[in-house]
């Protein structure tokens, strides 16, 4: 690398909150010049695929379930269309609606925490949410309301938003009744007076301006609507494959550093996330969605990772507008309860078993998920395979560090850890879903 300054740093951050997981940032600076500057994922692997072989296709959405606490219903939805893909079942129109309104569901609530209780500490500058409770405590307070009101509709539509219930291979077990339908427009509705003073308060966070061309990658679809729970897989790169092909647009590999495994398509790394959601589907935003990007000068193609978190606070906007009009919807055309499955999914009548090679990909807050099953004919899975967003980021992660480093190199040393600790957070990653720790080192 080339030299940037004549100087030596040793930094070292033992404990780094605002992540999960556990994550290791290694930089060797001497004389000015930058050795080495590696992102390492130190993680025990968590063996999920390992645990799914053998059981019946119809436990794997309670069992995927459990890698995430925070993206649960996302693992829910791409475990039960990789399912539905393997046994050959074709969800109803209703059944597909209600899927994305969970989704809605899901990206609002990791959305808000992320961006006002994870990232905003750093634009206001303290360490974590807790000073601004007494600095900005109603702030915090419409915060923690406004996941809280999301949280209660998730607990009416699935029973409960972490490890739904309701929502399985071929429908849902509980339909919801018109007064929960007017529990859940209500609790919508009411969001609109916490929504609005964080949106502005949005506006004037100060993330750093940083660029890094690189391929963005999320799904994408030929229809009008915004894709989260189905389409192909696309590229700003102008690459476009079927979900059956995932495998084409992540390339993963092993590196000895890291327990996680490194992707790439087109070129040596990617991103995905609300930022190349953002830069591959934009025309199919809500309205005022694209009237809040146009506001804050968020426009595709956009290569500051930093706005991933600006990217989010957008798709917020998005997926009020769009949960709320499915709700409405419900609610002036009725839901059909006839589909309702009340019988064992794999009893006769219900969901026939076979012989299959199933894939689902979904969109979840971090990025498109991945999930791959390969069922027995008497519906046993043989053989699993999950992709997870963060997965698909460490590398990009990584080829950030090494352009942003020799850019911020010539700041204090309390500056650049902050800023390197901000840029693995403008990811939003889910490194685990366990101990939360980023181990930053610089050593001369």
């Amino acid at each position: 690398m080339a030299k940037t300054t004549e100087k030596n740093i040793d930094i070292k951050v033992d404990y780094v909150t605002r992540v999960e997981g556990h994550g290791n940032i290694v930089a060797n600076v001497k004389n000015g010049r930058i050795e080495k500057c590696e992102f390492h994922v130190v993680e025990t692997p968590r063996l999920f695929e390992g645990m799914l072989r053998g059981r019946s296709i119809f436990e794997a959405q309670h069992i995927t379930s459990r890698i995430c606490g925070i993206c649960s219903c996302g693992h829910t939805l791409a475990s039960v269309a990789a399912a539905e893909d393997a046994l050959g079942v074709v969800p109803t129109e209703q059944t597909i609606k209600l899927r994305k309104l969970l989704l809605d569901y899901e990206f609002l609530d990791s959305h808000v925490l992320h961006a006002f209780l994870l990232v905003a500490p750093d634009a206001l500058g303290v360490p974590s949410f807790i000073p601004l409770v007494k600095t900005h405590n109603t702030v915090v307070r419409q915060i923690l309301r406004l996941k809280k009101a999301v949280n209660d509709c998730c607990d009416i539509l699935v029973g409960r938003h972490i490890h739904p219930i309701t929502a399985i291979v071929g429908g849902w077990t509980k339909l919801p009744r018109p007064k929960d339908l007017d529990a859940q427009i209500k609790i919508m509705e009411g969001m609109t007076a916490e929504l609005e003073p964080l949106l502005k308060l949005a506006k004037t966070l100060k993330l750093p301006d940083f660029t890094r061309e690189t391929e963005y990658v999320a799904l994408v679809s030929d229809d009008a609507e915004y894709p989260l729970l189905s389409g192909d897989i696309g590229s700003t790169d102008g690459s476009r494959v079927s979900r059956k092909e995932y495998r084409k647009s992540t390339n993963e590999f092993v590196d000895q550093r890291s327990s996680a495994k490194f992707t790439k398509w087109n070129r040596d790394s990617l991103f995905v996330g609300a930022l190349a959601r953002f830069n591959l589907n934009y025309d199919k935003l809500h309205p005022k969605a694209k009237a809040y990007a146009k506001e804050i000068g968020l426009k595709p193609v956009c290569h500051n990772p930093f706005m991933n978190t600006m990217a989010q606070v957008v798709e917020i906007i998005h997926c009020y507008h769009h949960a709320l009009g499915i709700l409405k919807d419900l609610k002036k055309n009725g839901v059909d309860y006839s589909q309702e499955i009340t019988v064992g999914v794999n009893e006769k009548g219900a969901v026939p078993v076979r012989a299959g090679d199933g894939v689902g990909s979904v969109e979840v807050p971090r990025g498109i998920l991945h999930h791959n099953y390969v069922t027995e004919a008497d519906g046993t899975i043989k053989k699993a395979n999950c992709i997870i967003p963060t997965n698909q980021n460490v590398n990009n992660i990584e080829h950030d560090f090494s352009k942003f480093l020799p850019e911020i190199l010539h700041l204090k040393q309390d500056d650049i850890r902050l800023r390197l600790e901000m840029l693995v957070r403008a990811y939003d990653p889910c490194i685990s879903c366990s101990a939360h720790y980023l181990d930053v080192k610089f050593v001369e």
